[in-house]
């Protein structure tokens, strides 16, 4: 028996703990939350004073029955779960349901697994902070009303299963909002100048700082540059200097494992959680820069040591954030000596991030010097300018520069290089100078990590919020990521070379768009509906003054059942008015015109299974339907596009003497072939797919399923034996069952196969064996 019990939330976090802590400590896990409200309306009582009621969820029951045992046999309890909110919460949850005393319950908090850390938690405990308690509270009563009274109300009036938050929706409207102002922008072109030179065998890049706004004059100045004398006029160095960026928060980690190492924001707080579990960094959900003063010791004495003196520069970083903790540190190594650690490769990667981010804030200034140039033309009062940059001082260049997510600052800075040696006076010899048409380009999409800045500017949302509301609306299919390819567009060059002016029509691809986020129809229904019935809910400065209420909460300022009866009267009063709502007048559908054909009218609607097409309205009994394809929106889809759908399913060809049809599905565009189906995917169109394409796609399925297919039973062919992304496996039902390691997956029998379907627990509601035997 341990004389002290320490409760964490993981039993990662669990192990590390225990190794620091001796003997007389058990140090158990609550594998998270262990209480929550149930489902339905019984769980917070309105009436009186937002009153809630906690159930202990089922997943728990046997952990909290666990938790009795080792509570019973202890003298001392440590509540340890994290320094937040939500770990506040938890620790009070666990204290009720285990009915712990207060004489001999300690509450001690850190945010960074290591011995040290450990030792000082355990040598300063304090009671539970209720008023953190009631924020964290606050915000999940908050969230239940919302979401209890709004999404009954988008099933009636617009679609069954739909849902919606106080900061999903807001988020939600951000992306269509970005989509709409793309869809509007109109491009305007313009023709930028750039001149190549040769100086003794080294290239210099030019270019006129102002752009023409019509191809005339363009050209005109162009044709003046033929037989022109280009000569070096003025020469500028000033010395300049770089800063390294701030340790990181939870949103620029987010942001800078997105750019630098593609991780979705879920991924990195998944690896992130690993490595500050198994003790390698602090506390991965934080808003603070800060770093504490042994932190900046350690990262002083690692700089020295590793790069000299020089390099060391220290720095304390204060946080914008109005609501961020300054007394917790910014995400940081526990030990700035280590530079790699254990773990899978994306531990290491992302754990290397963090150390560069860290150590570059505590290192000096890169030096650099700035070298302008102008280059006078012979034939016009223009000018040309060319830059460069020299690197006198690494400084924190040497380990870390952080990345953008502005694509044309990036091309910019790729033009800043090293100068060949210039002087003033010097005539240039032309390689060739050029105008290329180019053109204004809309806002971009915004990316999981750009999503994040933009939440984080606006003030919506908190460090643990980030990565669920950006899963959840991926997962409610209001926005998809994905990569989408461009379209083709023409734009003009002019040159001047060997005194010859010409020009040529190019293409290029625009539009292209990779890991972006994109809205579904169902997403700007619902955003339009919300908009315009319950404006405060997804009003961006009223979601961040919510924010702001819940930091009152936490810091002892405001009373949250007070802070939640000031928005549910007026919100349940809105709820009530919009029952009275006719679901004809939401804007689910549009009506384009009418089919040539038939003189029927031709509908954009969402429909069960997503958003179509119909000829003929809905009293029609021949109405005829096609689905919507990928990045086509109700709102703006053309009677021609619409007509073009109506195309599908269409006949391709023949193979094996049966029809080869294409068409669009719930789960987009496929083929079908002797009442087999085979996905087009990214790469076929199924309204320009030919016969041979098909059939090599047909051929190409049978090899796949070939390869996946080892063998099946006359005994109970539903029982088979398949091929699988990480090996063989037994499928039943809708269940599947590992192979041992000591059985060969081709050699099993029949009884050997059902003993390992019986001796392994069923993971997935399905059929069980025992009934279908």
């Amino acid at each position: 028996m341990s004389k002290n019990l320490v409760i964490v939330e993981s039993p990662a976090k669990a192990k590390t703990i225990e190794g620091y802590l001796g003997k007389d400590f058990k140090v158990a896990s609550s594998y998270g939350h262990v209480r929550d409200l149930p489902k339905g309306d019984k769980a917070i009582d309105i009436k009186n004073n937002f009153k809630p009621t906690y159930e202990v969820t089922p997943d728990k029951k046997e952990v909290i029955k666990e938790l009795k045992k080792l509570v019973k046999d202890s003298e001392t309890i440590y509540l340890a779960s994290d320094d937040d909110r939500e770990g506040e919460a938890i620790s009070w949850h666990l204290k009720e349901v285990l009915k712990l005393k207060e004489d001999n319950t300690k509450r001690i908090v850190f945010r960074e697994i290591t011995k040290n850390a450990i030792t000082k938690a355990i040598e300063n405990p304090r009671t539970i902070d209720l008023d953190l308690v009631n924020a964290q509270q606050a915000r999940r009563i908050l969230d239940r009303l919302v979401g209890f009274e709004l999404s009954p109300i988008l099933w009636k009036k617009i679609k069954s299963g739909l849902s919606a938050g106080r900061v999903q929706s807001v988020a939600v409207r951000l992306i269509v909002e970005r989509e709409r102002e793309i869809e509007k922008f109109k491009s305007k072109s313009s023709y930028r100048i750039t001149a190549l030179f040769d100086v003794k065998g080294k290239q210099l890049s030019a270019e006129l700082p102002k752009k023409f706004e019509t191809r005339e004059l363009a050209e005109e100045f162009l044709k003046k540059c033929i037989a022109a004398e280009f000569i070096i006029e003025n020469l500028e160095t000033k010395p300049g200097k770089k800063s390294p960026a701030a340790p990181f928060t939870t949103s620029t980690l987010q942001q800078e494992a997105s750019r630098k190492l593609y991780f979705s924001v879920a991924q990195t707080m998944s690896v992130a959680q690993k490595l500050y579990e198994a003790g390698k960094i602090t506390y991965m959900r934080t808003d603070s820069v800060n770093l504490s003063e042994d932190a900046m010791s350690a990262a002083k004495n690692e700089i020295q040591s590793a790069y000299g003196k020089e390099y060391h520069q220290a720095r304390k970083f204060t946080t914008k954030s109005e609501g961020a903790q300054e007394a917790h540190e910014a995400i940081r190594p526990t030990d700035f000596a280590k530079q790699e650690v254990s773990g899978d490769r994306n531990e290491q990667r992302l754990y290397e991030l963090i150390w560069k981010r860290a150590i570059a804030s505590q290192m000096a200034d890169a030096q650099l010097e700035k070298t302008n140039v102008t280059i006078g033309i012979s034939t016009t009062p223009e000018k040309l300018s060319a830059s460069g940059e020299v690197i006198k001082f690494e400084g924190f260049l040497k380990v870390y520069l952080e990345s953008t997510d502005d694509e044309q600052e990036d091309e910019e800075n790729q033009n800043k290089g090293l100068l060949p040696p210039l002087e003033i006076g010097q005539a240039l010899h032309l390689i060739e100078i050029k105008g290329r048409e180019s053109f204004t380009r809309p806002a971009p999409r915004y990316t999981e990590a750009s999503l994040v800045k933009k939440l984080e500017e606006m003030g919506i949302g908190r460090p643990s919020t980030y990565a669920p509301t950006i899963s959840t609306i991926q997962k409610r299919n209001y926005v998809i990521k994905e990569s989408r390819d461009g379209t083709e567009r023409k734009y003009l060059e002019m040159k001047v070379k060997d005194n010859q002016f010409s020009q040529q029509e190019k293409t290029e691809i625009t539009g292209a768009d990779k890991n972006k986020l994109f809205p579904t129809n169902i997403a700007m229904v619902v955003n339009d509906f919300l908009v315009e019935h319950f404006p405060t809910v997804i009003d961006f400065s009223f979601t961040a003054n919510v924010e702001k209420e819940f930091d009152d909460i936490a810091h002892g300022g405001q009373n949250w059942e007070d802070m939640i009866a000031n928005f549910y009267g007026k919100f349940h009063t809105r709820v009530e008015e919009t029952a009275n709502v006719a679901r004809a007048d939401i804007n689910s559908s549009r009506e384009l015109g009418n089919d040539p054909k038939t003189g029927k009218p031709v509908i954009a609607r969402l429909g069960k299974f997503g958003p179509l097409v119909q000829i003929g309205d809905q009293e029609d009994e021949e109405k005829q339907f096609a689905s919507l394809k990928k990045g086509q929106f109700i709102e703006n889809i053309s009677l021609e596009d619409a007509l073009e759908l109506f195309k599908l399913p269409r006949d391709v060809g023949f193979f094996e003497d049966k029809k080869i049809v294409a068409a669009v599905g719930r789960f987009g565009p496929y083929i079908r072939h002797d009442g087999k189906f085979v996905s087009l995917g990214k790469e076929h169109d199924p309204l320009s797919i030919n016969e041979e394409e098909a059939i090599q796609l047909i051929k190409e399925k049978r090899e796949a399923d070939e390869k996946k297919h080892i063998k099946t039973f006359d005994e109970n062919p539903e029982i088979q034996i398949l091929n699988g992304r990480w090996g063989p496996y037994i499928k039943f039902g809708k269940n599947n069952f590992k192979i041992p390691k000591d059985k060969e997956a081709e050699s099993l029998t029949y009884s050997e196969t059902i003993e390992i379907i019986e001796n392994q627990p069923v993971k997935k509601k399905g059929r069980s064996f025992a009934k279908k035997k």
